[in-house]
């Protein structure tokens, strides 16, 4: 069976809204040879329609991070939204036609690569809180947003996690991996 997978940037006090707005100056060498091993493994990409919106407008003609618009671009991507129609315009890109969780647990048993939820915010709280989502990845940088969307909210189920891996990276950036508990 796939592997669901997400992966967030995140401040120390929890934003993963927007990260470009305080990740800048600590992006580093280690961390980008996370993402490129994390690129290695996935060949399915799930996305939200914000998510896809943004990314839509920008990497077609991104010419900075030439690695990942190398990886993103031609990537089968699936989208949830009510309200996008199809054709849609980004390269290897479908709607996800009915429900998102019995999509991407259906997508969990096809042949291939692990599957990546990428940013979409609401669709990996989603898709964690369902018992879908296979491992979360929190690339922790090391700064106060100060504002912003959080992953979590008060009110949020519990759910207990196992650390599978972690690392700092040499600009203080700490990446912690969590699976599921199944228990």
């Amino acid at each position: 069976m796939r592997k669901v997978t997400a992966g967030l940037f995140h401040s120390v006090d929890g934003v993963v809204q927007d990260p470009f707005n305080f990740q800048f100056d600590s992006f580093d060498e280690d961390l980008g040879k996370g993402l490129t091993k994390m690129i290695n493994t996935v060949d399915t990409v799930v996305l939200g329609r914000v998510s896809y919106e943004e990314w839509a407008g920008y990497w077609p003609t991104a010419s900075q991070d030439e690695g990942f618009a190398a990886f993103i671009n031609p990537v089968e991507k699936f989208v949830a939204s009510r309200t996008l129609t199809e054709p849609l315009e980004w390269e290897n890109s479908h709607l996800i036609k009915g429900d998102v969780e019995q999509f991407v647990s259906e997508l969990k048993t096809r042949d291939g690569g692990e599957i990546a939820v990428c940013g979409s915010i609401s669709l990996v709280r989603q898709l964690l809180f369902a018992g879908v989502l296979d491992e979360l990845t929190l690339m922790t940088h090391p700064v106060i947003a100060g504002s912003g969307r959080r992953l979590f909210e008060d009110g949020d189920p519990l759910n207990r996690l196992v650390l599978e891996d972690q690392f700092a990276t040499s600009k203080g950036n700490v990446v912690t991996t969590y699976s599921v508990r199944k228990d």
